[in-house]
């Protein structure tokens, strides 16, 4: 990388994201506008085969938009980063605000060595001790175990293309995979994979709507009893399920 000029690519995974992806790229354009000039930020959008209008708001929002068919969530990030000319890489869900202090720390930790990292995270909407709670425990068990949260992981270009880029082996939790592998090339070569210390993103609580707190706990201990389980469409439906699609 050089140390004067340095360009960014964040990649958006969006399946049917019309609801969303608005107030996502109004949020990630404000973040750019801060960033020193010597930093260049592409935005790349890959449609999911979408049936909505996805691809016409990201269009109309200047970003690039690549089709990416398969609905496997490892697969479309990864085609994101085969299109990407970025120095760095940061992955953002399409239902997941952001501020300038994000990317500017992203770049910062970036040109400072990190081999990648995460954030803490927050959601829109919380109801109750037992969603707060869990939303404690995640972000305590990031920084402890340094996984990123899906909705935000950056990383260097070049150690993306090292690790293989998300495990398309499975169909969720790649972000999980993704992060020990970084992990492990970044301690090999004396950088860090870090949890960044800084104010956590805002992502839609739409799941908690969508499913109910038995489905919840069917997911986590389908997971915690049976961590293959993402090798499997079948068992990672919520992931893949929305309930107005039937």
């Amino acid at each position: 990388m050089s140390s004067d000029q340095f360009t960014l690519s964040v990649i958006i995974p969006a399946w049917n994201e019309s609801d969303y992806l608005p107030d996502t790229l109004a949020s990630l354009e404000h973040a750019i506008q801060s960033l020193p000039n010597e930093v260049a930020c592409e935005v790349i959008v890959v449609d999911n085969a979408s049936s909505d209008n996805t691809r016409s708001i990201a269009l109309s929002r200047g970003a690039c938009v690549i089709f990416e068919p398969e609905r496997r969530i490892a697969r479309v990030r990864n085609a994101g980063a085969e299109a990407a000319k970025g120095d760095g890489l940061v992955f953002l869900d399409a239902d997941t605000r952001i501020r300038a202090t994000h990317l500017t720390a992203v770049v910062a930790g970036l040109r400072a060595g990190l081999a990648g990292g995460g954030v803490p995270i927050d959601f829109d909407h919380l109801e109750g001790v037992l969603q707060r709670a869990g939303l404690r425990a995640w972000n305590a068990l990031s920084r402890r175990a340094h996984w990123a949260a899906g909705c935000f992981v950056f990383a260097r270009a070049d150690l993306h293309r090292a690790v293989g880029g998300f495990s398309e082996e499975v169909y969720a939790g790649e972000e999980i995979a993704y992060s020990r592998a970084l992990k492990r090339l970044a301690q090999y070569q004396g950088r860090g994979f870090r949890i960044l210390d800084i104010q956590p993103v805002v992502s839609s609580s739409r799941k908690i709507t969508w499913f109910r707190p038995w489905q919840h706990a069917i997911v986590l201990l389908t997971f915690l009893f049976f961590p293959w389980a993402g090798r499997f469409k079948r068992l990672t439906w919520f992931w893949y399920h929305r309930p107005h699609d039937g």
